[in-house]
C-alpha cells in the first residue's frame, strides 16, 4: 500500500518520464555538502555535550521554581552555549560545492577557492589522534594552496569522523580529488 503523501520526495513515488527525469533532493550542485558522514566519536561527543545541557536546563528550571531567576538566567545561558558547541561539533570537517572547499573547525573556518588549489594528496604523516596533542602514524589529506606556503591539513584517519572507519577515509579522500580535478 503505498502512501505518497508521507514522503519528502513524492515525485520519485510515481512512475513514467516525469519521475526519471526528477532530480534527487541531496543533488543540489549550488549547496556545499560533506562528502563523508560524521563519525561516530564526532557524534557521541555532541549527544554527550547535549546531554549536559538537558541537565544544566534542569537545574535553571529548578533555581527559577526556588525563587532566584537571575541565576537561572545564568543557567539557561550556559545550557545556550553548550547547545551551541555541541551544533559546531556536529558541523566541523570538510564541506564542498562548486566554488571550493571549506575548512570548517570548531572556532573557525577557512575556504579555499578550487583555482587556489595546486594538489590535493593523501599522505603518509604523524597526524593528532581524536584532535588531541597525542600524535600517531596515521593519512591526512594534504591541501596544497597555488601560491605556495604550507599544506593544509583538510581530514586525517585518526579524526573524530574516521577512527576506527578506514574505507570511509578513503571513500572521503577520493570524493575531494574528485572534486578538485573535476572543478580546478
Amino acid at each position: 500500500m503505498p502512501l505518497p503523501f508521507l514522503t519528502a520526495d513524492r515525485a520519485l513515488d510515481e512512475d513514467g518520464p516525469a519521475a526519471a527525469a526528477a532530480p534527487l533532493p541531496y543533488e543540489d550542485p549550488g549547496r556545499r555538502r560533506r562528502p563523508y558522514r560524521p563519525g561516530p566519536w564526532r557524534v557521541g561527543g555532541a549527544a554527550l555535550l547535549l546531554l549536559l545541557a538537558s541537565y544544566v536546563l534542569f537545574s535553571a528550571m529548578i533555581i527559577a521554581f526556588a525563587g532566584s531567576v537571575p541565576a537561572a538566567g545564568i543557567c539557561v545561558a550556559a545550557a545556550v552555549l553548550v547547545i551551541l558547541g555541541a551544533v559546531r561539533l556536529v558541523r566541523t570537517g570538510v564541506w564542498m560545492d562548486e566554488e571550493g572547499l571549506r575548512l570548517t573547525g570548531l572556532l573557525s573556518a577557512t575556504t579555499v577557492r578550487w583555482p587556489e588549489v595546486a594538489a590535493i594528496r593523501t599522505v603518509q604523516q604523524p597526524v593528532r589522534w581524536l584532535g588531541l596533542p597525542r600524535s600517531v602514524q596515521g593519512q591526512a589529506v594534504l591541501v596544497e594552496r597555488a601560491g605556495g606556503g604550507a599544506p593544509t591539513v583538510a581530514l586525517t584517519d585518526h579524526s573524530a569522523d574516521f577512527l576506527g572507519r578506514p574505507e570511509a577515509f578513503r571513500m572521503a579522500a577520493d570524493a575531494i580529488e574528485g572534486w578538485a580535478d573535476r572543478y580546478r
